[in-house]
């Protein structure tokens, strides 16, 4: 049995709080909102996120140094635009090296920074090498409800990847490993850009047809982008590149999809923020990718027509028309050949 603090009372810190339990496991879950530590505490509920009864072992904290004390692992599940906040206030309370664990997908817009390098620099202490990253098609509203789900864990340090795992798998929550930490932080990062295209098609009235060749071209962009920076092609076709990719792009649960799907509809991105009242990291993503692209030199058409809906407001339906007249092209010139490159 191990002490862990959660940080990050959304429906997905949540929802790994819930794993970490059922494992036997003291959980610390801390949120900067007492209200939310409150009523966590007084109902083992946490509505506003996640419609289920929260264990016993689960306590919840809004003071981030009682939260970590005496812990042996920290789980960040905070947006990515809080990483370098609530990693500062860590290096106020912490006073030894704990094996920390992130689950947030997104990446920097300016700096393009993934989630693990944004950890590293803000804390001195934590070798990038040595930091996790716990992805893949895992919705916390199913998590929550014990159904079936398969991970994996990723650090350049296997040993570290290793506890993270021992942590979560269990009969319901199973979890592979992996060493490639660039692939696996950028697939579950840019599948979210999109999931937004498809939430939109699905906005415009489109069927599955469309909405499978977004996927499959969708697979090809990321490893494209993945790739030019050094990642594994494979971890693209693996839990962390397609098994997310198809889950963020065909349910209900997404966030991603459901913003989309807003936007498809007509809605202006400031509306559909409002509307949904909880963070989209597709959006920051869809700025960072965008940014990306241009400094790789790496064709995204599909991240490059979104990113005109979302900031130049462009309509839906004419980027669509952009994407479809692009020039024939062979299809194979893609995901094929950088295996064939890497492999040969």
């Amino acid at each position: 049995m191990k002490n862990i603090a959660i940080l990050g009372a959304g429906s997905w810190g949540t929802a790994l709080s819930i794993v970490l339990a059922d494992n036997g496991h003291n959980v610390r879950l801390w949120s900067h909102r007492r209200e939310q530590v409150d009523l966590i505490n007084r109902t083992h509920r946490n509505e506003r996120y996640l419609d289920v009864d929260i264990p016993q072992q689960i306590t919840a904290y809004d003071d981030i140094g009682k939260a970590v004390e005496d812990v042996n692992a920290i789980i960040l599940v905070v947006p990515t635009k809080a990483i370098r906040e609530v990693c500062q206030q860590l290096n106020h309370v912490l006073d030894k090296n704990v094996t920390i664990i992130h689950a947030s997908k997104g990446v920097e817009p300016i700096t393009l920074k993934r989630v693990s390098e944004m950890i590293s620099e803000e804390m001195p202490e934590y070798d990038y090498e040595d930091i996790v990253v716990l992805s893949g098609p895992s919705h916390a509203e199913e998590v929550a409800l014990r159904h079936p789900t398969t991970v994996t864990v990723s650090s350049v340090n296997i040993e570290n990847a290793k506890i993270a795992q021992d942590l979560f798998n269990s009969d319901t929550f199973r979890v592979y490993t992996s060493t490639d930490i660039l692939g696996i932080e950028l697939g579950g990062a840019l599948k979210n850009i999109i999931a937004l295209g498809a939430g939109i098609s699905d906005g415009l009235g489109y069927g599955d047809n469309a909405k499978a060749a977004l996927i499959t071209r969708g697979l090809a962009e990321i490893a494209r982008l993945g790739t030019s920076l050094g990642a594994n092609p494979l971890s693209f076709l693996g839990l962390s590149g397609v098994g997310d990719l198809i889950v963020t792009c065909t349910s209900v649960h997404s966030r991603n999809w459901r913003a989309g799907n807003l936007l498809g509809k007509g809605n202006k991105l400031e509306d559909v923020l409002e509307e949904m009242g909880m963070v989209v990291e597709g959006v920051r993503t869809v700025q960072a990718a965008y940014q990306f692209a241009k400094e790789q030199k790496v064709e995204m058409p599909i991240t490059s027509g979104i990113y005109q809906i979302l900031f130049e407001e462009k309509n839906p339906k004419e980027v669509v028309e952009q994407l479809m007249n692009r020039d024939k092209r062979e299809e194979m010139d893609d995901l094929a050949n950088l295996l064939s490159e890497r492999y040969s």
